[in-house]
């Protein structure tokens, strides 16, 4: 198990930028680190993910705009959010999980999360 503490959240402008963090507890070098957002009155969905070889994968709604990344020497994960759109109003949350086989598995539970609010 790995303990996530997510940071950088914030109130921000349409068209602006934030930076989200993810600090772990303990080392991610084989991890796949995943980012997730729950909206209010929405079911919470999966927003970027980046696997232990730096590879990156993001929901369509997010192409373009955010870009994740990871520094494996201080243990953190990032969240470049730019172009903000009042519909990336959420809390976002950041997750572990290990590969297996064809699968995977969580490997930190959900933390408290960080509040994104983008005003129009």
């Amino acid at each position: 198990q790995v303990q996530l503490v997510e940071s950088g959240g914030g109130l921000v402008q349409a068209g602006g930028s934030l930076r989200l963090s993810c600090a772990a507890s303990r080392s991610i070098d084989s991890i796949t680190m995943n980012w997730y957002r729950q909206a209010p009155g929405k079911q919470r969905e999966q927003v970027a993910l980046i696997t232990s070889a730096g590879g990156a994968n993001y929901v369509d709604s997010v192409k373009g705009r955010f870009t994740i990344s990871r520094d494996n020497a201080k243990n953190t994960v990032y969240l470049q959010m730019n172009s903000l759109k009042a519909e990336d109003t959420a809390v976002y949350y950041c997750r572990a999980r290990k590969e297996a086989g064809s699968g995977w598995y969580f490997i930190s539970e959900w933390g408290r999360g960080t509040q994104v609010t983008v005003s129009s």
